[in-house]
């Protein structure tokens, strides 16, 4: 298998650069267990690729969070970390009832959204398909292609609410109008950008606040066509999701 390509930050330096796991750590550190709620194939296998090779320190597992209770290992401690970017309540209940059933020393960690860096993610993915101006040393650009970004998830009304938050961050670095909007239910996307041109904003994109597994692949791409917006990609392995994770398990360690 081939390692996803790994995007750089765009601003070098500072605090969001320190290693948020220790450079080596003790033989019987917990394992780190990537909790999926689709399959271990594609972008979470691609996930679980990009955090092994920035923290080779750590042994990394993968599972489905149907199969969790028995991937958790037998008499060792373990930091269960969701590939969400909300605290989806079914997912995390799975997950509690896993580590429950298990037995084990397991913790689970939130999901890995609201974050800045999710946000500079989603800025770098609409980037790449010229829908939003490119960050400082990424080609600056001289006017916005987009008059508004609308933030998709799935999971309903709970999921916009949830993701508020980092519409407000992606907002902040857009200097643009963003709002959260759900992509499988109503009032959904459609209503958003009839919304926002209503408002005056006529060029619109969509940025999926989705790490990829949760959704159909199609289901941007009918809500783009239906809203006649631009659309990103999901947020896949990108960096920041993998630098994310490793955050959390670090957090877990540090508590």
């Amino acid at each position: 298998m081939s390692l996803p390509v790994r995007e750089r930050s765009p601003r070098p330096g500072g605090g969001r650069h320190r290693r948020p796991v220790p450079t080596s750590l003790p033989p019987d550190a917990p394992m780190l267990v990537l909790a999926t709620p689709g399959g271990t194939g594609g972008v979470a296998e691609e996930i679980a690729a990009v955090v092994r090779v920035d923290n080779p320190q750590i042994e990394v597992r993968l599972t489905a969070v149907a199969d969790l209770a028995d991937a958790l290992p037998a008499g060792r401690d373990a930091v269960v970390v969701p590939l969400l970017t909300w605290d989806d309540p079914v997912v995390m209940a799975e997950i509690g009832k896993a580590i429950a059933t298990a037995g084990s020393g397991a913790v689970a960690t939130e999901a890995l959204g609201p974050h800045p860096l999710l946000a500079e993610a989603l800025h770098i993915r609409l980037a790449e398909r010229g829908l939003a101006r490119a960050d400082r040393v990424r080609l600056l650009n001289v006017s916005s292609p987009v008059d508004a970004v609308i933030l998709g998830t799935v999971g309903g009304e709970r999921a916009v609410h949830a993701v508020q938050a980092t519409a407000v961050l992606l907002a902040s670095r857009l200097t643009l109008p963003v709002v959260a909007a759900s992509l499988d239910s109503e009032p959904g996307v459609d209503v958003a950008a009839q919304r926002l041109r209503a408002a005056g904003a006529e060029r619109l994109a969509i940025a999926p606040c989705l790490i990829g597994h949760e959704a159909p692949a199609e289901i941007v791409e009918r809500a783009a066509a239906a809203a006649e917006a631009g659309h990103a990609e999901p947020l896949g392995a990108h960096s920041a999701v993998a630098e994310l994770v490793a955050r959390a398990y670090g957090s877990q360690l540090a508590t």
